[in-house]
């Protein structure tokens, strides 16, 4: 089944700029001091005038490099702590900025932008409708509802993996918008609509056969959702059936059957079958004949009828029924690859069904 169109809502914000350091100046003192060094340095090694002049003048000589030596020294001690700052001020990195909030209400231009797509969207014009909604996820990549809009439009142009894309994107904003409503305390509106996001992502991957990673979202849609719904629990049902849970399955089919007892819908037939696979044989069969009064030509349906009639022992009826099926239609029936994959049949269905391809003739024994 293609997933349910959703309604939307939105907002939009930007960051702060960051700061930047200046290195510091060069310490010209520090180059003085090494000079000054340099220079009474070459002065210990001057020749000494003749005479008692000597040890006087070794004297001056020592006290003069003694004082130059000292104020190189703290010179240098100078030029070394310079640069020392100065890289650490340019290893300091500045936070990023924080990225724009999460919108749930369309603001603006993009309020705007939003509204022509769905209206594009209710005339029935994807290609169009799917340009906006790009743009849109474009101008607010933070806005829940552009990219499950996007996610609609490219499902229903079939473009499953895309689809895919943008319901992820529109289900871990939609999670982190409530974290922070709810378990940060930052207040704003909560993304409401949650368990739409999970159900639509859950049945693109049950059609897409991913029962696993559908029947994960449909469990957490059903959580969120709060309370019985019809159309979580039929696609969750889907995926517990796919899954090998039949009697999970049946108790969401016969929940949803209950919520819409008054008009028979072609899940009733994938309940019917759950039922037959438990065991629940007559119970099975009477669900089957409200679904045959409702659909009584299809094929799938009269396959199913004719698998029933042979588990009740009546062969004939069942042959019979079997080939009222249109013959193209009908040999797909005997593709086990087909019952296995397309239509996703439980075991004993086709176990059953096989009789009836044999007795046909369609199927050697």
């Amino acid at each position: 089944m293609a997933p349910a169109m959703i309604a939307s809502a939105l907002l939009l914000l930007l960051a702060a700029p960051s700061s930047a350091f200046a290195p510091p100046s060069v310490n010209v003192a520090s180059k003085a001091g090494s000079t000054e060094a340099a220079s009474s340095r070459s002065s210990l090694f001057a020749s000494p005038s003749d005479g008692d002049d000597v040890a006087a003048t070794e004297t001056r000589t020592r006290r003069e490099v003694l004082t130059a030596v000292a104020s190189a020294a703290l010179s240098a001690l100078g030029s070394v702590s310079t640069p020392n700052l100065a890289l650490a001020d340019e290893d300091v990195v500045t936070a990023p900025p924080p990225p724009p909030p999460i919108e749930v209400y369309p603001t603006g231009d993009v309020k705007k932008l939003y509204g022509e797509g769905r209206v594009l969207e209710s005339q029935g014009n994807m290609n169009a409708a799917l340009r906006i909604y790009s743009k849109v996820t474009k101008i607010a990549p933070r806005f829940v509802y552009g990219w499950s809009s996007l996610g609609n439009a490219q499902v229903a142009l079939g473009d499953l993996r895309s689809a895919e894309g943008s319901y992820t994107e529109a289900v871990d904003l939609c999670r982190a918008k409530n974290a922070e409503v709810d378990g940060e305390g930052r207040g704003g509106r909560r993304c409401d609509d949650f368990y739409v996001l999970l159900l639509n992502r859950g049945s693109l991957r049950l059609n897409d056969g991913r029962p696993k990673d559908a029947l994960k979202d449909l469990e957490e849609s059903a959580v969120e959702r709060g309370r019985p719904d019809a159309l979580v629990l039929q696609n969750r049902a889907r995926a517990r059936e796919m899954n090998g849970y039949y009697f999970g399955a049946d108790q969401d089919y016969s929940v949803a059957i209950s919520m819409t007892s008054n008009e028979v819908s072609p899940f009733w037939l994938r309940a019917a079958m759950v039922r037959f696979q438990l065991g629940n044989t007559d119970d099975a069969f009477n669900l089957l004949r409200r679904v045959e009064v409702r659909f009584p030509e299809a094929p799938e349906v009269r396959a199913a009828g004719a698998a029933m009639r042979a588990s009740r022992g009546e062969m004939d009826d069942a042959r019979a029924l079997y080939l009222k099926i249109p013959d193209r239609a009908r040999l797909r029936f005997v593709d086990n690859d087909y019952l296995e994959r397309t239509v996703a049949w439980p075991p004993k269905m086709k176990e059953k069904l096989r009789e009836v391809s044999v007795a046909a003739g369609d199927l050697s024994s």
